[in-house]
């Protein structure tokens, strides 16, 4: 298993030219025809760039809590930068101040950033212009399953939502990372019952849905960063469940 360094916060092209740059030493190095790639939150869409443009490297792509089609959370933050809507040094400092937390959660803090960048490169809109370009494995309904192979490339996915009753969390309540999941699950409209406080459950699609229902708030689905005190699904039985499902599926 190789993890891949990428910009902490960039636009889906930057951080997908960074991965194609890294596949192919991992190729090289270990002599390997192809990678299976799995993608959290942003990192689905870099994965789904890498196999669109390069899908003889790439066996499969697995989008965990991906924005496959936007999120609601970034449409709101990018609405902070409209004109008039706040200062803008204010609006800036606020997705600024957000990309930080995101890049806390990563080990790459020393690559190229570009908060505004990551940001429009993740609203409705900026995903829409993306998945014009790049629309392997997509839904074509809302809410459906897209096609499991496109140009040789598996496509599956999973995600989480918040449960509507915070008590439902267990011990996990007490995690202040859930908590401001749970927050900012109030800035969801279409899906405001059905996210896990970034992504909304149906954005998430792609491919084979294996279930977008699981009670994972956005950083459960890996398991960061209190995990100990979670209580029912273990997010990483689903990534070990998934290994055995791409052997089985000779991947």
């Amino acid at each position: 298993m190789f993890v891949p360094h990428l910009s902490a916060t960039h636009d889906n092209e930057v951080r997908g030219d960074q991965l194609l740059a890294q596949i192919e030493r991992v190729l090289k190095g270990t002599g390997a025809n192809k990678v299976n790639l799995i993608g959290h939150s942003q990192g689905a869409l870099t994965a789904r760039y890498a196999a669109a443009i390069a899908p003889h490297s790439v066996a499969s792509v697995t989008s965990v809590s991906g924005p496959n089609h936007g999120s609601e959370l970034a449409d709101f933050l990018r609405k902070a930068l409209t004109p008039g809507s706040l200062p803008e040094h204010v609006a800036e400092t606020v997705v600024t101040l957000f990309a930080d937390f995101l890049a806390t959660l990563s080990d790459n803090q020393y690559l190229p950033r570009n908060a505004i960048a990551a940001l429009n490169a993740l609203t409705t809109e900026g995903v829409g212009a993306f998945n014009d370009k790049y629309p392997q494995g997509l839904p074509t309904t809302w809410g459906g399953k897209g096609s499991e192979q496109v140009n040789g490339v598996r496509y599956y996915s999973w995600s989480g939502i918040l449960q509507s009753n915070a008590l439902d969390a267990g011990f996990n309540a007490l995690d202040p990372f859930h908590a401001f999941c749970r927050a900012l699950a109030g800035y969801f409209v279409t899906e405001g019952e059905q996210n896990d406080g970034m992504v909304g459950r149906f954005s998430s699609h792609l491919g084979t849905v294996i279930r977008s229902d699981y009670p994972l708030d956005h950083l459960d689905t890996i398991g960061q960063p209190t995990g100990q005190l979670r209580t029912g699904v273990d997010p990483i039985e689903l990534f070990v469940q998934h290994a055995e499902r791409l052997r089985e599926a000779g991947l």
